[in-house]
């Protein structure tokens, strides 16, 4: 009896094995997915710097009060230079990958320029702006790590203005004239640019930025004329930037 049941248990397991293994073959084995690849995020703070040119250009215009060639074209010049500066500021991109933030800049610089007097040929005529900086609000759609961006926001500078030359007399040699005057000007920009991440915490860009600083009235030392300048000016630049934060400047994980 013993014999028969063994028996039978046997037969059991050779008929029942090859539909088992049917029945699993069938059946796939489950694999999860591969984790999903980061997702670069320009959400963060940064700082860094830019070098660069400028191109300005200035024209002046008499504004002597009461005087008898008021408003008319005293010349124009370009002053033209490097630039050199700081800058930093805070981007947040949305989930449509939309990127907004603010920056502040100041660069410095040392662009002059001049030209000889066309109401008095005595006289020369000459500007050196000393520094730039912007408050400026951008809106980009970012490519993964590639981000185009247009800029736009208030600008400022400082100018330093000469007027040279000599006045003639009668009977007597002319007599020299150097008088200076100063201002802080303030002004509005726009730009366009593209900037890459290349790691997580360094990105570079590049942008070209355009200025209108209006016309200003100058005096000069001793009340000795006051010109109304009109300004100008072209900016391109290139520079790096730090990225950091807790909230910014690392790689967002995809979700499915």
């Amino acid at each position: 009896m013993k014999k028969l049941s063994l028996a039978g248990i046997a037969l059991a397991v050779v008929v029942a094995g090859p539909a088992v293994a049917a029945d699993l073959s069938l059946k796939p084995m489950y694999k999860a997915p591969p984790p999903p690849a980061p997702v670069w995020s320009w959400t963060g703070c940064y700082v860094g710097g830019h070098v660069g040119g400028l191109w300005a250009h200035k024209d002046w215009t008499d504004r002597i009060p009461g005087s008898t060639t008021y408003g008319q074209s005293l010349g124009g010049h370009d002053a033209d230079s490097w630039l050199g500066g700081v800058q930093g500021g805070c981007d947040y991109q949305f989930s449509n990958r939309v990127v907004i933030g603010i920056q502040g800049d100041y660069a410095w610089t040392d662009a002059k320029g001049s030209n000889v007097n066309l109401l008095d040929s005595n006289f020369t005529d000459s500007t050196k702006i000393k520094s730039l900086s912007t408050v400026t609000g951008r809106i980009g759609y970012a490519w993964d790590r590639f981000l185009g961006y247009v800029k736009g926001g208030g600008a400022w500078e400082r100018d330093d203005y000469r007027l040279s030359g000599t006045i003639p007399t009668v009977g007597a040699a002319p007599v020299a004239v150097d008088v200076g005057a100063s201002e802080t000007r303030s002004g509005w920009t726009v730009g366009v640019g593209g900037e890459y991440a290349f790691t997580n915490n360094l990105s570079g860009f590049v942008e070209y930025n355009y200025y209108d600083f209006g016309t200003r009235d100058v005096t000069f030392a001793n009340n000795f004329a006051t010109v109304g300048v009109k300004e100008t000016k072209s900016v391109v630049r290139g520079g790096l930037n730090f990225r950091f934060g807790g909230w910014g400047g690392a790689p967002v994980v995809a979700k499915y």
